[in-house]
């Protein structure tokens, strides 16, 4: 089974990656563009076949290692 994690900083958290992207972007013309966030996806898969299973196991890598869930909300699918 193939998990998706995507992670993404919280609202009200700074987001000076998506801020530099968002001022690269003004610069080369796209001005309408505002509220850029960039955000990681984490792809792997799993070998557990339960579908309820593999997502709480999942789950429970984003709380202990693959986002800081301090600043850090993430959503996770799998296929």
């Amino acid at each position: 089974m193939k998990a998706k994690v995507q992670v993404f900083l919280k609202p009200g958290v700074l987001d000076v990656q998506g801020k530099a992207v968002e001022n690269a972007l003004h610069g080369l013309g796209w001005t309408d563009v505002q509220n850029v966030r960039v955000g990681r996806t984490i792809e792997f898969d799993v070998a557990d076949g339960d579908a309820e299973k593999a997502k709480a196991e999942v789950k429970a890598m984003c709380d202990k290692l693959l986002a800081n869930t301090v600043i850090e909300s993430y959503a996770i699918s799998l296929d």
